[in-house]
């Protein structure tokens, strides 16, 4: 059975870490719900995503392999105030799942208590003064125990990437990578 990631969008979300997240994941054969707190979630640049599922709609008792929640500061604003969304990334990190953030949705990881204080975390530089106090990095995607963080649109393959590397293993991130014709920065 293929691993379940759960990937949250509200009004305001950065399409592109939303969308390219979603999309390699599933290259890489990854199930990918995408759960929105809207039937039709507008995000920052006007994109409509119609999500798999309501986030009022997913039940404590749902299980999957990470938990993937995209950025731009007014879908991470949006998403903070969530009450079901918070009790279930905390029931997520209980049990040892994946928790994953990109550009400014780490300040959520922190708003929520989410963040061990000795966490390696990276995110939007318009963010990192929240950050102060963690190990910050400018490398453009940390992991570090069950969280991995990454610095924005610019670093969303990057990103899925690495999450596809963790959660599908290195020969499928190879895979995938040599199907979009992706050499990483620098190749």
């Amino acid at each position: 059975m293929s691993k379940t990631v759960l990937l949250v969008i509200a009004a305001g979300t950065e399409e592109i870490e939303a969308v390219v997240v979603a999309d390699l994941l599933r290259r890489a054969g990854l199930y990918v719900r995408i759960a929105g707190e809207n039937e039709i979630v507008t995000c920052s640049r006007g994109v409509k995503i119609i999500p798999d599922i309501l986030i009022e709609n997913l039940s404590s008792d749902m299980e999957f392999s990470a938990i993937v929640i995209p950025g731009g500061m007014t879908g991470t604003h949006n998403l903070m105030d969530n009450e079901k969304l918070k009790k279930l990334l905390a029931h997520h990190k209980d049990r040892g799942g994946i928790i994953a953030a990109i550009c400014a949705a780490p300040i959520l990881l922190l708003a929520q208590k989410l963040l061990p204080a000795d966490a390696k975390v990276t995110s939007h530089p318009s963010v990192k003064e929240s950050l102060a106090g963690f190990d910050y990095s400018e490398e453009k995607v940390v992991a570090w125990g069950n969280f991995i963080t990454s610095r924005g649109a610019g670093t969303a393959i990057d990103f899925a990437m690495k999450l596809i590397e963790v959660l599908a293993g290195e020969e499928q991130a190879k895979k995938v990578a040599q199907d979009i014709e992706w050499k990483g920065i620098g190749n």
